[in-house]
């Protein structure tokens, strides 16, 4: 295959680019979807790929990264319209598809949404679409009117002469589409936004709140069949046999199909009836050793790593152990964070059609690419007869990073050419075959001198390594350099913070059976809880303020957002009876954030969490009011985790089964949050991540303070909490 790029062709084979796509993937109306509808009419013009213009002024936005809820899309809206300088009253969206993008030399450039890296990677290019798109507009008004370009600017989608004279962007889009945009362009200064940096509404809320958004789960087109999977319920195990004679005469089955060696999917006219022969329907699995595999076993495992003498090492500085040896006080704790799951609303699903000359999958998808490279290998067409249409998703979290859903739709879709098949799992397959928030132990060792002050550090990580499951080719001589989020010794991503002249960091890989995978906030968040209930703890034993004991540390930009907190939530100041304030900081995705929790324990011990006072600086602030609503749904996703958040492993197979299993926090349990944002304007940094990450630290060194004792095992469901229990 030969996709044309800006600086020539360039030649990509089909295995290249799978492979490719994958190690993207690491790092997101009714009937049938046309891409780019806005641009079908003759009248109606695209300036450049991110905007098309039609005459009555209405602005088309391209957005290539994925809408789950974080706003992505609204903020990435903002920056091209803020530099278009258009009307935002008449900006709309469209997704251009992965094989468009391809077809194009990947304008879009990176289709992937995790990471927290929709805006702040993609930033500078969005908005120079904008611009350039503003100079051609300008530019057609100019040499319509016969005047130097210099006297006209645009303001709201109208150009105006410096004579007075005045048109609008309709008026001359079909002329500036045949301009050859400018060979460079300057961007505004964020302190001139007018569009951008401010709290404005959100593109997508008017349909998702009069019901109109179609998610891939309400996708529809004619003559639609509905199938639903059953995997071998032992991750890794293979499907032994099966009795489709069962259940093909049930009612609207149209067929039984075995996919990739390890499920049985049942097709049919609904998903009622699919899911109603699938149940009946009896199969035998082949788990092998896997199946002798308990919870007791990978806690073992963990636990062993611990003290192995062989590790991974991320960061270190100096001679943490001989310090260690050599200090007046030595501290020692051991902290375990379990296997989670994403519960995504909407179970993962995708629906496919596939041809022998054509296969196409509409699904929602954090991975357009990855989707589209799943789609094709699981068919077997080139990636040029492939495509994916994505819909809005209803939850991502990390998960609809992985396309193994989309290629499941597409396997199942071959056995019914010419017919499009609806795959959805129900909310059971999607439990137990998820990717999980890898589980991990950390024991931590700190020296402190007789005065008080930390003069050595060794944080020993024992568990699982996302990168070893999904992504082995990104490992780094076997290290997975992702295991140490939040405790790099350098980098803009996910640095630690804190000056110890003597440090050692590493991590002892145990990889279980069990897929890890990326969920929200990732590895920063059991290092969060790792390193700042440590660092209460070193406090404690040094007989310090757990906030002057760590900004005695702390290198400037993380003191500042700690600082900032604190003073927020009035820390250090007096509480209501019973009420105590727990602290932490982490920098996560390039941002640096921190927390204040304020608890209460009633005597029998009920924890309330009154509320989260955060703070978070990530250099720019594109919505602020999209911030505040992120930094609240990360305490309810970080909340949720720290009280009742536990995968289990029961015979090789994952024991939750749906909600009932696995809960999460209901409305009655959140905390009321205070967001204070601090931007410095220096850098782009990630909002829809990190402040998850201290979510539970804070409520953990609250929790302490109130009961006078430590939880270092999560979930807190399994603890007592009573004062002195």
């Amino acid at each position: 295959m030969t996709i044309q790029t800006p600086l020539g062709r360039t030649s990509l084979n089909r295995r290249g680019f799978l492979v490719s796509s994958a190690a993207v993937a690491g790092g997101f109306s009714l009937g049938f979807s046309v891409p780019f509808e806005s641009a079908q009419a003759a009248e109606v013009k695209e300036i450049n790929a991110w905007v098309v213009i039609h005459p009555d002024d209405k602005v088309v936005i391209r957005i290539a990264r994925s809408e789950m809820g974080q706003g992505t899309l609204t903020g990435l809206a903002q920056l091209v319209a803020e530099e278009l300088n258009c009307d935002w009253n008449k900006v709309t969206w469209e997704y251009p598809t992965p094989g468009e993008n391809l077809r194009r030399g990947r304008v879009w450039k990176n289709y992937s949404t995790g990471g927290s890296r929709g805006i702040r990677e993609s930033h500078q290019y969005v908005r120079e679409g904008g611009a350039l798109a503003r100079e051609m507009l300008i530019a057609a008004a100019a040499a319509d009117w016969k005047v130097p370009a210099g006297e006209c600017t645009a303001a709201n989608s109208v150009i105006t002469h410096s004579s007075g004279k005045k048109t609008t962007y309709g008026a001359v889009a079909a002329a500036a589409a045949q301009l050859e945009p400018p060979k460079e362009v300057k961007l505004k200064d964020p302190k001139d936004w007018t569009i951008a940096g401010k709290p404005l509404k959100r593109l997508d809320t008017l349909d998702k709140v009069t019901g109109k958004q179609i998610y891939g789960i309400d996708f529809t087109m004619p003559g639609m069949l509905v199938a639903t999977v059953r995997a071998c319920p032992v991750i890794g195990g293979k499907l032994k046999s099966f009795d489709a004679a069962q259940v093909e005469k049930m009612p609207g089955v149209k067929k039984v199909v075995a996919i990739d060696g390890n499920a049985v999917a049942v097709v049919a006219d609904t998903y009622w009836n699919a899911k109603t022969a699938l149940a009946a329907l009896k199969a035998e699995w082949d788990s092998g050793k896997l199946a002798e595999v308990q919870q007791a076993h990978i806690t073992a495992m963990l636990k062993e790593g611990l003290d192995a003498s062989e590790a991974f090492v991320g960061n270190k500085a100096g001679d943490a152990k001989a310090a260690i040896d050599g200090a007046a006080k030595k501290v020692t704790a051991t902290y375990a964070f379990p296997y989670q799951h994403h519960v995504t609303m909407e179970p993962m699903n995708a629906t496919a059609r596939y041809t022998d000359d054509k296969c196409e999958v509409w699904c929602g998808t954090q991975n357009g690419e990855a989707a589209l490279a799943a789609a094709s290998e699981a068919c077997g067409l080139p990636i040029a007869k492939c495509d994916v249409y994505k819909l809005l998703l209803g939850g991502g979290f990390g998960r609809r990073g992985r396309a193994d859903y989309v290629r499941q739709a597409v396997l199942v879709a071959k056995e019914m050419p010419g017919t499009p098949v609806k795959l959805i799992w129900s909310r059971e397959e999607d439990m137990t075959h998820g990717t999980y928030h890898p589980t991990t132990m950390c024991k931590l060792t700190g020296g402190l001198d007789a005065q008080g002050n930390l003069v050595g550090l060794h944080v020993r990580i024992s568990g699982q390594s996302i990168l070893a499951s999904l992504l082995p080719q990104n490992l780094v001589n076997g290290m997975d350099p992702a295991t140490f989020q939040g405790l790099m010794p350098t980098g803009v991503e996910a640095a630690f913070g804190y000056n110890v002249p003597n440090l050692l960091i590493d991590h002892a890989m145990r990889n279980p059976h069990i897929t890890a995978g990326f969920w929200r906030g990732v590895n920063v968040n059991q290092n969060a809880v790792y390193m700042e209930c440590f660092m209460d703890e070193l406090a404690e034993a040094a007989g310090q303020d757990p906030l002057a004991f760590r900004l005695k540390l702390l290198k400037p930009k993380w003191a500042a957002v700690l600082q900032a907190v604190a003073d927020k939530a009035g820390y250090g100041k007096p509480l209501p009876d019973g009420h105590f304030h727990g602290l932490s900081q982490v920098m996560g995705y390039g941002s640096y954030v921190a927390g204040v929790a304020e608890v209460s324990v009633s005597p029998d011990g009920v924890l309330k969490v009154h509320k989260i006072t955060a703070a978070t600086n990530p250099g720019h602030v594109v919505n602020p009011a999209q911030i505040e609503r992120q930094v609240a749904g990360s305490f309810v996703y970080g909340l949720s985790a720290a009280l009742y958040g536990e995968i289990t492993v029961k015979d090789g197979a994952v024991e939750q089964t749906n909600f009932d299993s696995y809960n999460v926090m209901r409305i009655d349990e959140m905390p009321e949050v205070e967001t204070v944002l601090v931007p410095t304007l220096d850098f782009w940094g990630g909002v829809g991540e990190p402040t998850i990450a201290v979510a539970a630290p804070s409520v953990l060194n609250a929790l302490a303070k109130a009961t006078g004792k430590r939880v270092r095992e999560l979930p807190l469901m399994h603890h007592e909490l009573k004062k002195g229990a």
